[in-house]
């Protein structure tokens, strides 16, 4: 059983070439959100899902930032959202320049990691995961270069294999 929960958490299989956007365009925080929610395959075609998804973003960071220092951010609800997904997905983005995102290091958020689940449990096992993965400065410069899709995948393989 633990072993099928360790699977059910690897980033690797809730992201996908679909959820990576290399190339975010927004000025602001909540621009850049919707960039993010936009990237959801089975939200794509429900405008009241991707609202309902933003405004619970927008909640979470009014109640404190999830700019997390050192270039990156983890937009999430404050609560698992159940019914929007059916199950966890992780949107990748990256901003070449950076936004001003309220981190603690005041540093401007250029990897986003945002990440939508359906019950607590996957919620918190996930973001505790992505934290841990992009404390690796090497992971991070990695990320921040790649050019392709795919080389951000191969890039989370590679780490989460040595986690």
């Amino acid at each position: 059983m633990a072993n099928a929960e360790t699977k059910r958490l690897l980033i690797t299989d809730l992201i996908s070439a679909a959820t990576i956007e290399l190339h975010l365009r927004g000025r602001q925080r909540d621009d850049v959100l919707a960039e993010l929610v936009d990237l959801i395959p089975e939200i794509a075609d429900r405008s009241e899902a991707r609202q309902t998804l933003l405004r619970a973003l927008q909640e979470r960071e009014h109640l404190h930032s999830t700019g997390i220092g050192d270039g990156v951010a983890l937009p999430h609800a404050r609560n698992a959202l159940v019914g929007l997904v059916e199950k966890p997905v992780v949107v990748f983005g990256r901003h070449e320049a950076g936004i001003a995102y309220g981190a603690i290091d005041a540093q401007p958020a250029k990897l986003f990691f945002l990440l939508v689940t359906t019950t607590v449990a996957q919620h918190l096992g996930i973001l505790a995961r992505i934290s841990r993965l992009v404390r690796d400065p090497k992971l991070r410069q990695n990320l921040t270069t790649a050019d392709k899709a795919e080389k951000v995948l191969a890039l989370i393989q590679e780490a989460e294999a040595k986690m």
